[in-house]
C-alpha cells in the first residue's frame, strides 16, 4: 500500500467518502476516529451503491484513524465485495495500513458466540444435588457453631443480651398476636362448620368439641402459628442479617471483637423459642373460641356445654404435645432465617433471593418436623 495522492489531509475534518463512479474510485478523507466518523457511516451505503467491477479505495487523505475508523473502512470494503466488486485499498499511511490489518485480523479470528443450549436433565440434576449437599453441610456447620455458642452462653450468662432478646419477643410475639388470633379463630370456625355438618347428620353434635379442641391444640394451632412466624419473622431475620452482610457490618463486628453469633443469632434464637409457644397457646384459645361460636350458632351446642366438655375432650398429653412442638419449630425458623442471612453474597437482589429461600425452607422444615412428630407419637401410642 503506497501513498499516491497529492491531496493534503485535513487533520480536524470529519471523515468523508467521495465517490467517483467514472473512475471507479472512492476517496476517503478526514479524521476516521470515533468522534468524527458519523458522516462517513451515513454515506456508507450510498458510496457502495454506484460501484462495480474493480474499485479503488484511496485513503491518502485520511488524516487520523483509530480502531473505529479501521473497522468502518473494513466494513466498506466488505460491502463492495458483497456487490461483486474487486477492491484495491491504496494510499493509506503506513501506520493506518497497519491498524487496518490488525483490526481485520482480530475481527476474522473472533469466534461467534456459542448458541444457547438447554442443559441436559442429568447435568441439572447433578448441579442441584451438588448444591444441595454443599448447602446442607454449611447449614449443619452453622447449627454446630450456634449450639457451641449457646452452650458457652449457658455456662456464662453474661454473654446473653437480654435487651435484644426482649426486643425479639416483642417483635415476634406481641406484635404477631393480632394476625395469629384472627387466623386461628377463622380456622376454628371452618373446622367446626365442616366437621359439624357431618356430625349433625348422625346426631353427634356434641363431639364437635373433641374435633375442634384436639385438632387445634395438637396440630393446627402450632403449625399454622409457625408458618405465620416463618413468613413474618423468619424473613425479617434473613433480611436484617443479609443487609448487614451486604454492607459489611458483620465484618465490622468481627473487627471490634464481637462474635456475630453472640450478637445476632442467639438473641433471635432464644427470643423466638420463648415467643412461639406463647403464640401457639394464644392460637389454641382463639381456635377453640371460634369453634365454640360456630357450634353455638349452627349446631345447637351451648357455650356452657362446650366449655364443660373441653377438659374431658382435650387431654393434657395432647395439649402438651402441641405446646412442645412450638420450640422445635421456633428453632428451625430461627436457624434457617439467620443462616440464609449470613449466606448473602452481593447486594439487594441477593438479599431478596435469600429472604424468599428462607421462608420456603422454613415452612418446608416445619411441615416435615410436624409429620415426623406425628409418626413418632403414633408409634409411641400417644
Amino acid at each position: 500500500m503506497t501513498n499516491d495522492t497529492a491531496r493534503a489531509p485535513a487533520t480536524d475534518a470529519p471523515a468523508s467518502i467521495e465517490s467517483e463512479p467514472a473512475a471507479r474510485r472512492l476517496i476517503l478523507g478526514g479524521a476516521w476516529t470515533t468522534a468524527r466518523i458519523a458522516a462517513a457511516v451515513r454515506a456508507l451505503d450510498g458510496a457502495a451503491a454506484g460501484m462495480s467491477g474493480r474499485v479503488r479505495l484511496d485513503g491518502g487523505a485520511i488524516a487520523q484513524m483509530d480502531t473505529a475508523g479501521a473497522w468502518l473502512l473494513l466494513g466498506l470494503e466488505h460491502r463492495l465485495r458483497e456487490r461483486g466488486c474487486e477492491v484495491e485499498l491504496a494510499g493509506l499511511a503506513e501506520d493506518h495500513a497497519a491498524l487496518v490489518r490488525y483490526v481485520g485480523t482480530r475481527t476474522a479470528d473472533a469466534a461467534p458466540p456459542p448458541a444457547p443450549t438447554i442443559m441436559p436433565p442429568v447435568a441439572r440434576l447433578g448441579l442441584f444435588a451438588t448444591g444441595g449437599t454443599i448447602k446442607a453441610i454449611s447449614l449443619l456447620s452453622f447449627l454446630g457453631e450456634t449450639v457451641i455458642t449457646l452452650a458457652k452462653a449457658v455456662l456464662d450468662p453474661r454473654r446473653l443480651r437480654f435487651g435484644a432478646m426482649a426486643a425479639i419477643v416483642q417483635r415476634a410475639g406481641v406484635e404477631a398476636l393480632p394476625i395469629v388470633m384472627l387466623l386461628s379463630f377463622l380456622l376454628g370456625v371452618v373446622i367446626a362448620y365442616q366437621g359439624g355438618v357431618q356430625l349433625k347428620s348422625y346426631g353427634a353434635n356434641i363431639f364437635v368439641v373433641e374435633l375442634v379442641s384436639i385438632t387445634m391444640a395438637r396440630e393446627l394451632a402450632p403449625m399454622m402459628t409457625a408458618i405465620i412466624v416463618a413468613g413474618r419473622t423468619g424473613s425479617a431475620f434473613t433480611a436484617e442479617i443479609g443487609t448487614m452482610k451486604a454492607t459489611e457490618e458483620i465484618d465490622a463486628l468481627r473487627t471490634i471483637g464481637l462474635p456475630p453469633i453472640d450478637v445476632l443469632v442467639l438473641p433471635r434464637l432464644i427470643g423466638l423459642v420463648i415467643a412461639l409457644p406463647l403464640l401457639s397457646l394464644v392460637g389454641d384459645a382463639a381456635g377453640i373460641f371460634g369453634g365454640m361460636i360456630m357450634a353455638w350458632a349452627m349446631l345447637d351446642v351451648s357455650v356452657n356445654d362446650f366449655l364443660h366438655r373441653i377438659p374431658t375432650a382435650l387431654s393434657a398429653t395432647s395439649f402438651m404435645i402441641g405446646i412442645g412442638k412450638a420450640p422445635v419449630f421456633a428453632l428451625l425458623i430461627a436457624i434457617v432465617g439467620c443462616f440464609e442471612g449470613f449466606s448473602v453474597r452481593g447486594g439487594a437482589e441477593a438479599v431478596g433471593r435469600h429472604t424468599t429461600v428462607s421462608v420456603v425452607h422454613s415452612i418446608f422444615l416445619v411441615i416435615v418436623a410436624d409429620a415426623v412428630f406425628s409418626i413418632v407419637f403414633s408409634w409411641l401410642g400417644i
